[in-house]
């Protein structure tokens, strides 16, 4: 290889030059030259240097691979993990060399990735159709190009670790590397990655409403609209459920303030609830537990952070505050409210053990149900009509729920079926009648995501 050409491959992408010199060689010594959408390469790509082995040029990417953690090819960053989980399928040869017609087919896919609110930027589409990238940086964009893409569509392009703690759905693993070598020997490749996407009704009509909002657009625009951002979030939102919703689940979107009741997948229930405050400390979580049984007159052992901040400095200042309100000092110290019409649990609470000690319950405070905004919570969910629930959860009739309610008694019983329960906060959705619906996004976490699926953004959304 000239001097200058490698000089220059230097200046490009630094320390990983002399293996990329190798291996691009390598490559030529056994498969056509050139850039995978081109019929006839540039002449610049088809004089070769006398020719190393392919085992040469093969443990010239493992060390590409393996030995530069923060790889760049082209100013573009890799996904190490995955560049390494695959090619260590494939002994770290050559992959695309001999594949040009699932290249194409996947390049394809990727062009196409705006369908899905994801920029094909993200998945370096202009170097993909540039005739002036070298081989070896090739090989590796087009691996990663389809590994991320597989990845984003899997399990979203906000990475679980970049996420809030408290922003904790996540779909069912899926290996990219594997998936990609399924694709690999399909008649199909790129169904095979277009697959992992959701099928949900709200993925659905979120991808038919950003067509329409794209067709809306004026010719030539550039920049997303504030319509188009939002439904990109929230298409970003349900790549992170699971693939298979259970049929019989209970789904509380904090943004809407209500929950809906799946039983065969079909709403069967729905009522307002009261969520979280908007500031960041008493948010509602995202998450997913089963709810596994129902306390009826349950006391309510107040959480700490509550009785040192709310609690204890208005007993201070008035000796019978706590009394007043049934709340009483146990022997380790902490509050706890007894059971009764009066106690802040109501007269039920849905058992859902989880690590945000936040659950759906009854309230004394029927009257909030009123209010148009019903974010006023410390996070737990205030559920309208709790009965009913109970009634559909326990498959009794509502009048056993009123007894055992009645009673007076605290008493825990277990549900037949443990059913899950999905605290969501979605900002566009569709509703029980198949359409879709959009709310503000109150605890402001639209532009979080937004970060990392706006190529503008993306360098600031991975540091």
């Amino acid at each position: 290889m000239t001097a200058w050409y490698q000089a220059g491959l230097v200046a490009r992408i630094g320390p990983i030059a002399v293996a990329a010199v190798a291996l691009a060689a390598a490559c030529s010594s056994t498969e056509p030259t050139g850039p995978i959408l081109d019929k006839e390469p540039p002449a610049a790509l088809v004089a070769t240097p006398p020719r190393p082995t392919v085992a040469q040029g093969n443990g010239a990417l493992r060390e590409l691979i393996e030995n530069t953690p923060k790889s760049f090819v082209a100013n573009e960053r890799l996904n190490v993990e995955l560049l390494k989980r695959f090619y260590a399928r494939h002994g770290y040869a050559p992959v695309w060399t001999t594949r040009q017609g699932q290249a194409n087919s996947l390049i394809d896919a990727v062009s196409r990735a705006g369908e899905h609110g994801l920029s094909p930027e993200l998945f370096h589409a202009s170097l993909l159709q540039s005739p002036k990238v070298p081989m070896l940086e090739r090989e590796l964009l087009l691996s990663d190009a389809f590994l991320s893409y597989a990845d984003a569509l899997a399990r979203g392009r906000m990475p679980v670790e970049r996420r809030r703690d408290d922003q904790a759905l996540t779909p069912d693993a899926v290996d990219a590397a594997a998936v990609l070598d399924t694709a690999i020997r399909s008649a199909d490749p790129a169904a095979v990655i277009e697959a992992l996407a959701p099928t949900t009704p709200t993925y659905r009509l979120l991808r038919q409403a950003l067509k329409e909002a794209r067709a809306g657009s004026p010719a030539g625009a550039k920049v997303a609209t504030p319509r188009m951002r939002e439904i990109a979030v929230n298409l970003e939102r349900e790549r992170w459920l699971p693939r298979r919703l259970p049929a019989d689940r209970v789904w509380v979107n904090a943004a809407d303030e209500r929950l809906v009741l799946y039983r065969d997948d079909r709403p069967v229930f729905s009522t307002r609830v009261i969520v979280g405050q908007d500031d960041l400390r008493n948010q509602s979580p995202e998450f997913e537990v089963p709810i596994d049984a129902v306390w009826f007159n349950p006391p309510w052992n107040i959480p700490d952070d509550i009785a040192k901040q709310e609690l204890l400095p208005k007993a201070r200042l008035d000796p019978n505050y706590l009394a007043r309100r049934n709340i009483v000092v146990l022997p380790d110290g902490s509050l706890q409210q007894r059971a009764g019409a009066s106690s802040g649990l109501g007269q039920l609470i849905f058992d859902m053990k989880n690590r945000f000690d936040v659950y759906l319950h009854d309230t004394p405070g029927k009257h909030l149900f009123n209010l148009s905004g019903r974010r006023i919570s410390h996070g737990c969910i205030r559920v309208e009509n709790p009965r009913q629930l109970a009634a559909l959860l326990m498959r009794q009739p509502i009048d056993s729920i009123n007894e055992a309610i009645a009673t007076g008694d605290t008493s825990r019983q277990a549900l037949p079926k443990p059913v899950p329960v999905f605290v969501v906060y979605e900002t566009a959705f569709a509703d029980a009648d198949g359409k879709l619906q959009y709310r503000p996004d109150p605890y402001r976490r639209d532009a979080a995501i937004w970060k990392y699926l706006d190529p503008k953004e993306r360098a600031v959304a991975e540091r």
